[in-house]
């Protein structure tokens, strides 16, 4: 299932959901100019790499400011496909907690996710040297939110079967709860192993610390 809209009206301008639509794009572009060489020097530098965040580089020690990686890697993305899908989700989602949690709280609501997504994902894999990037565990953090904010909203997603396409409406905690579900499997799943193509794992923390901060920020 391909989520396509939200039928949640909101009362504010996503200023700050397009803005990080915005900038993570062009950062992407911004990738696309480097060469080879230069791309990969990028993705260690700026992406989160576990082993070096938790200080277990072996016996080299942590680069100085390691753990601001937690940050510049949810702005980087592996390639169009992982950039396109992380900014729909955004799109559909963020704009409702955005109007939700007004724009100042926002911003530090989804900066705070991607940290926990990327922290998470470091316990776990706390010895591994493959960089995480993307904005996916941010923009879980928002889904986590969504969930309990807005569980009766309908989302309008494209199904498929073989080749039968057909656009259905259902609550948006059926979808995200089964889009959670696919994460925990996945997680485990791949547990005990090096992490490969997706950040399951961040994607929980993510998730999961998306419904404790927007509960916490409406205190706010």
């Amino acid at each position: 299932m391909i989520p396509i809209r939200d039928e949640n009206p909101t009362r504010r301008k996503p200023v700050i959901t397009v803005s990080l639509i915005a900038a993570n794009i062009a950062i992407f572009f911004y990738q696309l100019t480097l060469n080879s060489d230069a791309a990969v020097d990028f993705v260690m530098n700026y992406g989160a790499i576990p082993a070096v965040v938790a200080y277990d580089f072996g016996a080299l020690p942590a680069p100085p400011l390691s753990w601001i990686t937690l940050v510049t890697s949810m702005f980087l993305h592996g390639g169009i496909l992982h950039l396109a899908g992380n900014m729909l989700y955004l799109w559909i989602f963020g704009k409702n907690i955005e109007d939700h949690l007004g724009h100042f709280r926002f911003i530090i609501f989804y900066l705070l996710c991607g940290v926990a997504a990327a922290f998470a994902h470091t316990v776990v894999f706390h010895d591994s040297l493959v960089p995480m990037i993307g904005a996916s565990g941010a923009i879980s953090g928002v889904l986590g939110a969504y969930a309990i904010t807005y569980p009766r909203a309908r989302i309008v997603v494209l199904v498929w079967l073989i080749i039968i396409f057909k656009f259905i409406r259902i609550p948006a905690i059926i979808f995200l709860g089964l889009w959670f579900f696919l994460q925990i499997h996945g997680g485990f799943g791949s547990f005990g192993g090096e992490p490969e193509g997706i950040a399951w794992f961040a994607h929980i923390g993510g998730f999961v610390a998306g419904i404790l901060f927007v509960r916490v920020l409406r205190l706010f």
